[in-house]
């Protein structure tokens, strides 16, 4: 699906989306409850974005968000008796926001697509490298999740995808790997932040056995 030239965003502190992921969220402010049903009237596109840190202070304006983001279309839309939505997303393709449009309540971008483009090379990079992932996604406590046992049939691109959108990563570190040039440099990352989580988890243990 090619992204339009202008979409609605949605702008979160914690959330970061990725391509070819799904992603299931409940709507109930205003003008988020304005943005899904215009959407579901339309193409159901919807922009993921980060909000950058300080936003509480003009939340219920404009605050500032991370320029690149992730476009999603809507696969599930309920409307609740209250007028509030649970939607599912599922993502699509980067984007970077080149401007804004403030004529409505909610956020317009006006967007350009950024692709993860895969070569074969970098395909059979990512090959090789899930099985280091999957041996850190075991060793790590913090990924020790019933949702983050993917199965084996996940392929190569969205197990990486998948890992960087619900492994235990603070929304700075989420937003970095979106950024990455690829999914074969997010995959390299990826398994850079997982060596280190479980670096430091070791260490913790180890100086939580000598206290006793």
């Amino acid at each position: 699906m090619i992204l339009p030239p202008t979409i609605p965003i949605f702008p979160l502190p914690n959330v970061v989306l990725f391509p070819n992921v799904f992603l299931p969220l409940h709507i109930f402010e205003s003008r988020y409850r304005s943005m899904v049903k215009d959407a579901l009237a339309a193409d159901r596109i919807i922009g993921m974005v980060l909000l950058q840190p300080g936003f509480e202070a003009d939340y219920e304006g404009r605050p500032r968000v991370y320029p690149i983001g992730c476009a999603g279309v809507i696969t599930h839309a309920e409307r609740l008796p209250d007028g509030c939505f649970n939607i599912v997303l599922r993502g699509l393709e980067k984007f970077r926001m080149v401007d804004e449009d403030t004529s409505l309540a909610y956020r317009l971008a006006h967007i350009e697509a950024v692709p993860d483009v895969a070569t074969d090379t970098d395909c059979a990079a990512i090959k090789h490298y899930r099985q280091r992932l999957e041996a850190l996604l075991g060793a790590s406590a913090a990924q020790r999740r019933p949702e983050m046992r993917l199965p084996s049939t996940v392929p190569d691109q969205d197990l990486v995808n998948a890992l960087a959108q619900y492994g235990a990563f603070d929304p700075i570190e989420r937003q970095a790997l979106l950024e990455c040039d690829g999914v074969l440099s997010r995959c390299v990352s990826l398994i850079e932040l997982l060596e280190m989580k479980t670096m430091a988890l070791r260490g913790n243990n180890w100086a939580g056995g000598s206290v006793h």
